[in-house]
């Protein structure tokens, strides 16, 4: 039996790719309080964020493993402590968000979160319990051992996402390769297409969509700023489009009567 995820419940979802980072208003402010609060202006109800872990152990909502690309500090997330992360400048006097300065902003908000770095699926579970958040979240990583270990602890009480192996055996593994090892995820999060061997490879074909759709699975598309790709994709059935311009997503959503968030 197919579970219930209301995170997934009105499609197609509309993420906000690092809160929208090129969207105007967001340029030089991606994955901060003031790119996810300008998402949520534009109506979203679902954002996107990765996440990593201080050595202290605080989660924090950042897309880099390094701070140095987006903000005035250096180093890895990984080795410093809260009390120096906190004080990193992004943008005109941003800072880096802990995942909780979100949910504590809106609390109705939902959020597709990417176990970007070891260790943070505990830290993360524990925050999903405590605060009740289990409808709330699509978890999500590139790395499959992250996303065992989350689906582990969290006993498919969350939705989660495909990590890269789930989704080539379901594109490309042979029919029964994919039945053996079909992913427990609720959703495929993959781009539109991948390079293989020298050559561009379209992931998202009718054929998937299908195929998810026939297997209880949404396909989630990412990261899609152009307004014909984001109407092809929309046109084969996918489920959600993952975009860092937020404004044309919604607006290709609104022409064709299909935007699912706020008015």
């Amino acid at each position: 039996m197919v579970t219930r995820r209301p995170y997934l419940d009105h499609t197609p979802v509309a993420l906000a790719h690092r809160g929208g980072s090129l969207y105007a208003p967001n340029i030089g402010f991606e994955n901060t309080m003031t790119a996810f609060g300008n998402a949520v202006a534009l109506g979203y109800t679902h954002l996107e964020t990765d996440v990593h872990v201080t050595h202290d152990g605080m989660l924090v909502a950042f897309h880099d493993t390094r701070l140095d690309r987006v903000s005035n500090a250096r180093g890895l997330i990984r080795d410093l402590p809260w009390s120096q992360v906190s004080y990193a400048v992004v943008g005109d006097g941003e800072h880096v968000p802990l995942l909780t300065d979100v949910l504590d902003a809106w609390p109705d908000i939902n959020v597709n979160i990417d176990l970007k770095a070891p260790g943070t699926a505990l830290p993360l579970w524990q925050l999903i319990e405590e605060r009740g958040l289990h409808d709330q979240v699509c978890v999500g990583s590139f790395s499959q051992r992250n996303i065992s270990q989350f689906r582990r602890l969290s006993q498919n009480r969350v939705a989660t996402a495909a990590a890269e192996v789930g989704t080539a055996l379901a594109r490309f593994g042979p029919r029964w390769l994919t039945a053996l090892l079909r992913t427990p995820a609720d959703v495929f999060q993959v781009p539109p297409t991948v390079p293989l061997r020298g050559r561009s490879v379209k992931v998202v074909t009718r054929g998937l969509v299908d195929a998810a759709h026939r297997h209880g699975k949404q396909v989630h598309v990412w990261t899609i700023d152009e307004a014909d790709e984001m109407h092809r994709l929309l046109d084969l059935g996918v489920d959600g489009l993952v975009s860092d311009r937020i404004d044309v997503l919604r607006d290709v959503l609104v022409e064709r009567g299909s935007w699912t968030g706020r008015p």
